[in-house]
């Protein structure tokens, strides 16, 4: 008896066209990893940098997310928007948004002041909070969103007191008529004493492990049909039968 190795052709295309996706798959998980980390390093560098100054030009979130941030202006009093299904700590709750009149301009920023826990059982009823009159110096971290949770039946018109599941400038400056700077700012320091925000908020995720553990997959998916068509490929055999 002896061992010999039969060349088919059609598992032998099949294997070529598997692992070439699972290496082109794998290259292409491997690049946005590196994208991420890249992204990771330029977050990090801009962390440390100086607060930017907002004003009344209008600029991208490209150019300030996850960049610290400072603005001096008045808070729109009768704009409180709250983002709904945002726990902490295992309660639920909203983040408190509300705009922001950059002093001396007519140029708006949402900032997302803290957090607010939900009274069990009453869905409609809002949480109570203090907003500091006159003017004001914010602080924080520019956000282009503020995250997207799953939007259950119709969305709620974007209107003063709003429980809204999500918002974006956007959504907000054609509701609001005001002029709107295209970000956020989750708004840090600690808050007034006697106040129930809190600002405890989640630090960015960019993903780099997932895209890293896909990679692996799609590699072990090209190493696993190429071991497949080669170990089916022997059949063992006897002399008699050659």
């Amino acid at each position: 008896m002896r061992i010999r190795f039969r060349f088919r052709a059609i598992p032998f295309v099949a294997t070529v066209l598997l692992v070439a996706l699972g290496i082109a798959l794998g290259r292409w998980q491997d690049g946005r990893a590196a994208e991420k980390i890249g992204l990771q390093q330029a977050i990090t560098a801009r962390a440390g940098a100086a607060p930017l100054v907002l004003g009344a030009a209008p600029l991208t979130p490209a150019q300030v997310e996850l960049r610290p941030v400072t603005v001096t202006g008045t808070f729109v009093r009768d704009w409180p928007l709250f983002l709904n299904n945002r726990p902490q700590e295992g309660k639920a709750g909203f983040y408190l948004l509300m705009p922001l009149r950059i002093d001396g301009t007519d140029m708006h920023v949402l900032v997302a002041r803290g957090w607010l826990p939900r009274y069990t059982g009453q869905y409609d009823r809002l949480p109570e909070f203090d907003t500091p009159a006159g003017t004001v110096t914010v602080t924080g971290l520019a956000r282009a969103g503020m995250g997207k949770v799953m939007q259950l039946g119709t969305a709620a018109p974007v209107a003063p007191k709003a429980i809204l599941q999500n918002l974006t400038p956007a959504e907000f400056a054609q509701a609001s008529k005001l002029a709107v700077q295209p970000f956020f700012i989750e708004q840090s320091g600690p808050a007034p004493a006697g106040d129930k925000l809190v600002r405890n908020w989640p630090a960015p995720s960019l993903n780099v492990e997932k895209h890293q553990g896909y990679a692996f997959q799609w590699y072990a998916l090209a190493v696993m049909a190429l071991l497949f068509f080669v170990i089916t490929g022997f059949q063992r055999g006897t002399k008699q039968n050659d």
